[in-house]
C-alpha cells in the first residue's frame, strides 16, 4: 500500500470512525454489529483503495460500505430477517418524526445515548470513547488507569444495559437535557484530553479528537445556553487548543509550557475562550470547568512565563478541589504551589499523594516529583524518579523528553 493511501485511511479513521458507527447504530440498532461492520469497511478500504484510488468522499464511501455490510448480515437467517422487517417498518417513522431538537447529527445522538443516566459515569465515558472516538479498549483502560480486562467488562455491560433497557437512540427532549449535561460534559472533556495528550502511541496530540470535542461542545452549548459549565468547558478546551502548535517541535518532541513560543499561540482561540468564559461566569454559578478555564486563562493571557500569576492559580485549584476533589487536581495544585512557594512545598504535597497510594501507575506523579527534586539540586533522586516515570510514560514524545532529562543529570 502506498504512503498516500495509508495516510488517507488513517485520516479517515481519525475523522470518520465516530460518524460511521453512529450512523450504523441508528440504522441497525445493534452496537456490536455497528462496530464490527465499521471495522470491516475500513479493512475493505485498506484492500481496495490502493487499487481503485481514494474515493472523493471517503466518509461517505465508508458509511455506505459499512451499512451495506450490516444489512447483508441482518438479511441472513430468520431472526435477522424479522429484525430487518421491523427496522423497515420503524425507520421511516423515525425519519419522519420531529426531532426533540434541531441537531441532525448521529454523533450527538450517540453521545447522549452513551451518557444516559442509567449507566455509571465511567461506563458512559468509556463507551463514548470506544464508539465515538474509535479508541481501543487498551487505550481507554490506560486513560482510566484500570486493567484492560476491567475496562472490557465495563464496556460490555454498558452495551448490554442499553440493549436490555431499550435506551432510546436520540438527543433527549429539552426538559431532560439538564440532567444529562454532567455526563456529556465529562465525556467531552475526556475526549478532548485523549486528543490533547494521547494515552498511547507515537504522537502526543491527536488533533481530530480535540477538534471533535470542541465541535460537539459548541453544539451542546447551543442546546444549553444557560448552563455555565458548558461554556466553562468550551473555554477550557479553547485555551488549551490555542497552544497546540507549540507543544511539540518539528521532530515531535515535547516542549514544556515555560519554553513554548507564545507568539505562535492562536490568539483568536484565546480571545474566544476569554469571551466564552466571561459569559459563563456572568451566570453566577461557578463550577469545576469554569475554574479550570480560569486557570488556563492565567497561562494563556500571560505574555511571558514569568508573568504567570501562580498565586491566583493556587487559589483557583483550591476551589476546584473543594468542588471536585481528586488526586489529579491535587497533583496539579502541587505544581502550582511549587511555582508560587518553591519546589520544597510542592514536593511535600506530591510525597503525600505517593504515600497515600494515589495515582499509582500514573507517569506524571513521578515525573512531577522528579522535576521538584531536580530544581532542589537533588540530581540522583531526580534521575531515579525520572526513570520511574519513563517506564510508565505512554507516548514516544514523553519518553524522549524524560530520557533527555535523565541524560542532563548524568
Amino acid at each position: 500500500m502506498t504512503e498516500p493511501v495509508s495516510a488517507a485511511v488513517d485520516e479517515a479513521f481519525r475523522t470518520e470512525w465516530g460518524r460511521v458507527v453512529a450512523t450504523l447504530i441508528r440504522v441497525t440498532g445493534d452496537w456490536d454489529l455497528a462496530e464490527e461492520c465499521a471495522q470491516e469497511a475500513f479493512a475493505k478500504a485498506l484492500a481496495t483503495w490502493p487499487r481503485d484510488g481514494v474515493p472523493r468522499r471517503p466518509g461517505a464511501w465508508l458509511t455506505t460500505t459499512a451499512r451495506n455490510r450490516a444489512l447483508d448480515k441482518l438479511r441472513r437467517g430468520t431472526a435477522e430477517a424479522n429484525r430487518l422487517r421491523e427496522l423497515a417498518v420503524t425507520a421511516p417513522a423515525d425519519d419522519a418524526a420531529p426531532e426533540p431538537d434541531d441537531v441532525p447529527d448521529d454523533r450527538l445522538r450517540l453521545m447522549f445515548t452513551c451518557c444516559h443516566p442509567a449507566l455509571p459515569l465511567e461506563a458512559q465515558v468509556a463507551l463514548t470513547l470506544r464508539t465515538l472516538a474509535g479508541l481501543t479498549t487498551p487505550e481507554i483502560a490506560r486513560a482510566f488507569l484500570v486493567p484492560e480486562a476491567t475496562m472490557a467488562q465495563r464496556i460490555v455491560r454498558a452495551k448490554r444495559k442499553i440493549r436490555n433497557a431499550r435506551i432510546p437512540y436520540r438527543v433527549p427532549p429539552a426538559e431532560l437535557l439538564p440532567e444529562r449535561t454532567s455526563g456529556v460534559l465529562g465525556v467531552l472533556y475526556l475526549l478532548f484530553n485523549e486528543g490533547y495528550s494521547a494515552s498511547a502511541g507515537a504522537d502526543l496530540v491527536r488533533q481530530a479528537l480535540t477538534a471533535e470535542a470542541i465541535r460537539l461542545a459548541r453544539v451542546v452549548g447551543r442546546l444549553l445556553p444557560d448552563a455555565p459549565e458548558t461554556g466553562g468547558l468550551l473555554a477550557l478546551m479553547l485555551f488549551h487548543d490555542a497552544r497546540r502548535a507549540t507543544r511539540t517541535d518539528d521532530d515531535g518532541d515535547l516542549i514544556t509550557l515555560a519554553d513554548q513560543d507564545r507568539t505562535r499561540w492562536d490568539r483568536a482561540l484565546i480571545d474566544e475562550g476569554v469571551t466564552v468564559l466571561d459569559e459563563a461566569l456572568t451566570l453566577g454559578r461557578p463550577g469545576p470547568y469554569q475554574l479550570q478555564a480560569a486557570i488556563a486563562a492565567c497561562h494563556a493571557t500571560a505574555a511571558r512565563a514569568e508573568d504567570t500569576d501562580w498565586a491566583r492559580i493556587v487559589r483557583l485549584y483550591e476551589l476546584v478541589a473543594r468542588l471536585n476533589p481528586s488526586p489529579v487536581v491535587e497533583l496539579n495544585r502541587a505544581v502550582a504551589v511549587a511555582m508560587a512557594d518553591g519546589p520544597s512545598a510542592g514536593l511535600a504535597l506530591v510525597d503525600a499523594l505517593a504515600d497515600g497510594g494515589h495515582l499509582a501507575g500514573y507517569h506524571l506523579l513521578p515525573a512531577t516529583r522528579a522535576d521538584f527534586l531536580r530544581r532542589l539540586g537533588r540530581g540522583e533522586a531526580a534521575a531515579t524518579a525520572y526513570r520511574e516515570a519513563l517506564e510508565l510514560a505512554p507516548t514516544d514524545a514523553e519518553r524522549r523528553y524524560l530520557a533527555r532529562r535523565i541524560a542532563e543529570l548524568q
